[in-house]
């Protein structure tokens, strides 16, 4: 990283001399830019010039505007050869002391805007500090994101290459309406922006440039110019959403409180008044969610492809079937609650199959139930009440769903389905669970997804006409323990729960010489159970992203990412 300092200056006297000297010892060149300035400023700043050669003054024949004077500055140093610049405030509010976690920011993430997030103190005017969080507002509705925490703040690290880019292709405001603007249209670019807290203060002898009526006015147009950019861009805004990322590192959408808010509804109302709550809230997800979004839309397509007498979706399949899919996940969340607060009735389920567990626990040994993430895997509760109480763990990554969980266990704290939370799976993870297998309990684990470190660990198998990659992990897992093997789907068909249950091993364990063709036909046959029952019931399948997508591919794209943030 090569890096320079920008400074902006119209007419600020008091504060710039100090300002250069604070700057002195990082030894950065920097680029002082008159916007124009009075004649006693403009001596001034070609005294301190020449006192410093590491300063380099650029004039404005007359006041052009902050913006102006900031993107002389970029463009001077982006053509002298510099990769970053360091935009700081001539009129002392910023905390120059911060400039280091700036630069190691920058360094950290070469490819992105690193912005101070100020933290005011009691100096700052109330007007301007409102107004702020007016422009907040309406940033995030203009990225539809909340990305960009501060888009006011002039003490920024620009990657200098990212704003040539910029500068070429559009014309950017040039008084007070440029920091927000730039901002913005960096993000809608894919600049990552990264915030650092910094201490700001207004001085009291200082000079403000901001015109209340004039900059009021052009900030608001040119707000509204940005909505509608928005909308234009609107499709290849949702579109890139995620679009890169692996499932395992996009993380739970919904914070704590708003999943606490349907479950209290729900205690408080049942299912009408949280149905009534979740839906919109749902309709939100299904609009925002462009990944989501597809990987429905492209999973009830290859179902429709491959039975087209599906008679549980359309012909040919539209977004009305992939808005059924999200209500239904929505509906599957609600099913969820009634499992884990014993609300689920035994006459509420069908579960032909019990005898098949029976025989395995009557030996007093346990087994691993290999599952998926269609239907309703807390449904596993059913065996619970059927089996006598028997002691059901279900091993849950600790980063997906989690805000879920933990309100779970809120509702009935007391409940025999134990959830066991794990960074990962793998032989580690089998020392605690021998324990559970010994003590004839049950160990569910989910077996159809991939995770963002199993690189080069994944099997690949048919599954609904292409193939896709399977972990290895749950598979080398049940090896580990030794016991028997089942696969388990749950399904809600014609109003009712039934769950099925076949054995697929009396044990994964076996000469080492002989894993991978023992673990790939354990995957190959897991896949084909799953494929039968997700084309019966595809409205149920709750894996929204491309399941189809090359493992290995996935894995570049996430390092790529991780490089460029």
């Amino acid at each position: 990283m090569k890096l320079a300092i920008i400074i902006p200056n119209y007419n600020h006297q008091q504060a710039i001399a100090d300002t250069l000297v604070a700057l002195e010892p990082f030894g950065l060149h920097c680029y002082l830019i008159n916007d124009g300035s009075n004649d006693d400023t403009r001596y001034l700043l070609q005294e301190l010039a020449d006192k410093y050669d590491w300063v380099s003054l650029i004039h404005h024949p007359f006041n052009r505007g902050k913006g102006a004077a900031v993107t002389t500055g970029l463009r001077a140093a982006f053509k002298d050869g510099y990769s970053h610049a360091l935009q700081v405030d001539a009129d002392g509010q910023h905390c120059l002391d911060d400039i280091p976690a700036m630069i190691d920011a920058a360094t950290q993430q070469p490819l992105a805007l690193i912005s101070g997030k100020p933290q005011y103190d009691e100096s700052v005017p109330k007007g301007r500090l409102y107004g702020r969080y007016i422009t907040h507002f309406w940033v995030w509705i203009e990225t539809l994101s909340f990305d960009i925490q501060d888009s006011m703040c002039g003490f920024r690290v620009y990657p200098l290459a990212a704003t040539e880019q910029l500068f070429r292709e559009q014309a950017l405001g040039e008084r007070m309406d440029f920091d927000i603007e730039i901002m913005v249209k960096m993000h809608w670019q894919g600049v990552p922006v990264v915030h650092i807290p910094t201490k700001v203060i207004y001085p009291e002898d200082g000079i403000s440039h901001f015109q209340g009526f004039k900059d009021n006015v052009r900030i608001s147009a040119m707000h509204t110019g940005l909505f509608f950019g928005m909308l234009k861009r609107l499709p290849s805004i949702l579109a890139k959403k995620n679009t890169n990322k692996h499932w395992s590192v996009m993380g739970e959408r919904g914070s704590y409180w708003g999943v606490k808010l349907l479950a209290d509804s729900y205690r408080l109302g049942g299912h009408w008044l949280c149905r009534a709550i979740m839906y919109p809230v749902i309709c939100y997800f299904f609009l925002t969610g462009a990944t989501a979004r597809n990987a429905s839309l492209d999973f009830l397509r290859r179902v429709k492809q491959q039975h087209p007498d599906q008679q549980l979706l359309s012909d040919p399949v539209t977004w009305r079937d992939s808005l059924k899919h999200f209500f239904a996940f929505g509906n599957a969340a609600l099913d969820r609650i009634d499992a884990w607060c014993d609300r689920i009735k035994l006459s509420h389920v069908d579960f032909a199959d019990r005898h098949v567990l029976a025989d395995q626990l009557a030996t007093g040994q346990g087994a691993v139930l290999l599952v998926s993430h269609l239907g309703n895997l807390e449904l596993c509760r059913a065996i619970s009440i059927h089996q006598q109480k028997v002691k059901v763990n279900v091993m849950v990554l600790t980063s997906h769903a989690e805000n879920f969980n933990n309100v779970l266990k809120q509702l009935n704290p007391n409940s025999s389905l134990n959830l066991i939370q794990v960074d990962e799976l793998g032989p580690s993870t089998a020392v605690l669970l021998q324990e559970k297998i010994a003590a004839g309990e049950l160990v569910v684990i989910a077996a159809d997804r991939t995770s963002s470190d199993t690189a080069g660990r994944v099997i690949y198998t048919d599954f609904i006409g292409q193939q896709a990659a399977f972990p290895q992990g749950p598979f080398i897992l049940a090896g580990l323990l030794n016991c028997p093997v089942y696969t388990m789907f749950c399904l809600q068909e014609q109003g009712r729960y039934h769950v099925h249950v076949e054995h697929l091993s009396d044990s994964l364990k076996g000469p080492r010489k002989d894993r991978t063709e023992r673990l790939t036909d354990a995957v190959v046959e897991y896949s084909r159970r799953l494929a039968h029952f997700a084309t019966q019931q595809p409205l149920q399948w709750f894996n929204f992203y491309d399941f189809w997508r090359d493992d290995e591919q996935s894995q570049r794209s996430q390092s790529q990412s991780k490089q460029g943030q």
